[in-house]
């Protein structure tokens, strides 16, 4: 058994899956990752092949099986998101043209459930399945906001019904995000716009929460929210922007043709 009640054989296979990250992996590179011993890890390997979650390629080295795609067609169908949030998510891209991703949380870590990419050669790095520390990023401060941390920068968060973040995971990438809810105004997960650092500056915060927003909305009416609830005021905030904006303009068209006139 291991210290904290589990069992000690089963924490030591989820260890070697978990360092299973690169494409093709040594024997002696897990050992050293796990701190496992070759001759341990060797038949907790045999193991983990005959169920399909590790395969071990001809030159001896070792990948993730397809047993592990099968739990993560899984989970997105659990979530009920695998037919709703892609197409979302690809109509957020043609409007900012960079990435756009949905994370949902996962104890300490946020999950790239769904990505898609914008098709520029130039983007950041981000892919379905990959975890980043709930603590940084934009979809984390989100996820965290909107799950009950305490602090002045999740109230402002919760006001503000989004979260920036420039340099955070990667000092050249930049990422907006904003809460997705379900049925009783539950969070679901987090949308999110990121790419290359300089992009996102320049195209700016009002550019960028305007489709965000609006997708978040849609996202959480496909989820069974209510994005009218009055918690929800910041969600408006851009629109209001828009319309101030417009006023002041035609205020000021309409100075000028008094004046011509």
């Amino acid at each position: 058994m291991s210290d904290d009640g589990g069992v000690a054989a089963v924490d030591r296979a989820l260890t070697i899956l978990d360092a299973l990250t690169d494409e093709k992996t040594t024997l002696a590179e897990l050992s050293k990752r796990t701190e496992l011993y070759k001759s341990t890890l060797l038949r907790l390997i045999k193991s983990l092949e005959r169920f399909g979650y590790v395969l071990r390629d001809a030159d001896g080295c070792y990948r993730l099986g397809s047993k592990v795609l099968y739990l993560g067609s899984l989970y997105q169908k659990h979530f009920r998101t695998s037919e709703l949030v892609p197409p979302v998510l690809r109509k957020l891209v043609s409007d900012v043209q960079e990435g756009a991703s949905f994370y949902v949380a996962d104890a300490d870590y946020r999950v790239v459930l769904h990505r898609v990419e914008a098709s520029r050669s130039v983007r950041d790095s981000v892919h379905e399945g990959d975890r980043f520390p709930l603590t940084s990023g934009a979809s984390g401060h989100v996820l965290r906001a909107f799950g009950g941390a305490r602090g002045e920068r999740y109230d402002t968060i919760r006001q503000q019904m989004y979260a920036p973040s420039f340099g955070e995971r990667d000092p050249e990438t930049a990422a907006f995000a904003a809460p997705v809810f379900g049925h009783g105004n539950r969070l679901v997960g987090a949308i999110s716009v990121s790419g290359p650092r300089y992009r996102i500056e320049a195209l700016g915060e009002a550019k960028i929460l305007q489709p965000l927003f609006r997708y978040a909305q849609e996202l959480t009416t496909m989820f069974g929210g209510d994005i009218d609830d009055p918690a929800f005021h910041g969600w408006q905030r851009p629109k209001a922007r828009k319309r101030a904006a417009t006023g002041t303009t035609g205020t000021r068209r309409a100075r000028k043709t008094t004046t011509a006139a």
